[in-house]
């Protein structure tokens, strides 16, 4: 390595950024499509009226297309997946937009929207524009998670409504984290795929939305 001429050192490290920026444009590209998909379906299912889907199913097939889609990142029918799972997650939800709409609270969702928008695109500009490295996060925010997961359960068969809005608080400052994390391992070249990364970028974003949507209607119920 240290025969190496400077110049051709360089040039590794220029095809190692065009590289990472590669990957960095087609995940926002993608990540941006989905998003719009997913509204797209979570409209469709409020005008269909769309009932409550069992959360165990809800489950389920998130993990299992995320397996999937995890497992197909190389080729096109990683996308499809993807685009089949974004879909599924705006039409779970369509049923609880609905609920907001229909007690007079569609304000809720839109300041959940903003809110989103806010803090998904501030905190990547942070870390794109500093350089910042948060993948030392990792470890944290996979406990804390762990942690949240088993306080929501916690919450929701004993019926605790305080300890679910502090279950919610405490997601949205998780999955805040893992925006930080996952831009952070595209730009650090840690993540290759812009197929999983969309996808964890999505789940950070979809995350973000219903722990706001549980936390603004907390504060705004009679």
């Amino acid at each position: 390595m240290n025969n190496m001429n400077p110049r051709t050192i360089e040039a590794i490290s220029q095809d190692g950024i065009l590289a990472r920026n590669k990957v960095l444009r087609q995940t926002y590209i993608l990540l941006g499509m989905n998003v719009l998909f997913s509204a797209l379906c979570a409209y469709a299912g409020m005008l269909m009226n769309i009932g409550r889907i069992n959360p165990l199913i809800a489950i389920v097939a998130l993990v299992g297309l995320s397996i999937a889609i995890r497992a197909n990142r190389t080729n096109g029918l990683g996308i499809v997946l993807l685009f089949a799972l974004t879909g599924f997650l705006g039409l779970y939800i369509a049923n609880v937009l609905n609920l907001f709409v229909a007690y007079g609270m569609g304000s809720v969702v839109v300041k959940a929207l903003v809110g989103t928008g806010i803090i998904f695109f501030g905190l990547s500009a942070y870390v794109l524009f500093t350089g910042t490295n948060f993948t030392f996060l990792g470890a944290f925010l996979f406990t804390g998670l762990l942690v949240a997961f088993l306080a929501g359960l916690g919450a929701m068969f004993f019926n605790m409504t305080a300890l679910s809005v502090a279950v919610s608080a405490a997601f949205l400052v998780i999955f805040s984290g893992y925006v930080l994390y996952d831009t952070s391992r595209i730009i650090e070249g840690e993540e290759t795929n812009y197929i999983s990364a969309t996808l964890d970028l999505f789940l950070d974003i979809f995350n973000i939305f219903v722990s706001l949507l549980n936390i603004l209607s907390a504060f705004n119920r009679n």
